[in-house]
């Protein structure tokens, strides 16, 4: 269950229903500014912590050693636990800070030290980036979170993070709903009796991507959780695969140029 952009308000009642009907991976960050609804809707939940996969991120503002300790450290605390399954790097930020994202990433590997973060990763790095950690460091990042989905199969770094054990996270999977509309997606839900959102979905747990998407409606969250229902036959996913626009699908910043460190 994603967080992105769920307002305040909202957030504690969504995430405590997507936890009611069996999601149990949560997704904020120091960015969307809910971490404190997000750890009220977990033990309002009533769920033991530890059967909860919780993963919050760096702000962009916080990437200093002493800024990304103390709020780490914040984060806990607005999030009322003693750990985070996963903490993430939001975003390189190559053109800040020197360009010098590895002292950021040491800074994580103290967390993963002391066991408040039980695996670190990153979010948004691409190929290059990954590959100043991995040999300037003694910690593969255990996740890259990155935009994926039909129209933008993000190739380079998915086939990188697979050949090096990265396992890849997907972010924005339905591209905001846009890609549902394909007809391709329409013939291939209506073969298996699905939506087309849920064919979508499915091929991304087909290409073993990590996947949150996030939905304010109680009706779309059931339906998003029932998509790992659907198989997909190879012939499918190949098809949906060639749906890939490569770099003219992207939707989001691309993290090479992406330099925003202020809200």
């Amino acid at each position: 269950m994603g967080t992105y952009k769920l307002s305040r308000e909202d957030t504690p009642r969504i995430v405590e229903f997507a936890l009611s009907k069996g999601c149990r991976h949560i997704d904020t960050a120091q960015m969307y500014g809910n971490e404190s609804e997000v750890g009220q809707a977990i033990a309002a939940s009533g769920i033991p912590r530890e059967d909860v996969f919780l993963t919050t991120k760096l702000d962009n503002s916080n990437h200093e050693p002493a800024a990304a300790r103390e709020s780490f450290a914040a984060s806990l605390k607005l999030l009322g636990t003693d750990y985070v399954d996963l903490f993430l790097i939001h975003w390189p930020l190559p053109d800040q800070y020197g360009g010098d994202f590895l002292t950021t990433w040491k800074v994580l590997e103290e967390f993963a030290a002391d066991g408040r973060a039980r695996s670190i990763g990153v979010s948004n790095f691409q190929k290059h980036h990954l590959e100043t950690l991995i040999e300037g460091s003694d910690t593969v990042p255990a996740i890259d979170q990155i935009e994926l989905h039909p129209y933008f199969g993000n190739r380079e770094v998915s086939e990188f993070c697979r050949k090096n054990g990265i396992v890849v996270e997907a972010w924005a999977p339905l591209v905001r709903g846009v890609v549902t509309g394909e007809p391709l997606l329409a013939g291939i839900a209506a073969a298996h009796g699905c939506t087309p959102a849920q064919a979508v979905l499915a091929w991304h747990l087909a290409k073993g991507h990590v996947i949150f998407p996030k939905s304010a409606s109680p009706a779309r969250i059931e339906e998003n959780l029932r998509s790992a229902e659907v198989h997909l036959t190879i012939a499918e996913v190949e098809a949906i695969d060639e749906l890939d626009r490569g770099e003219a699908g992207r939707t989001g910043y691309n993290p090479d140029t992406m330099k925003r460190v202020g809200q």
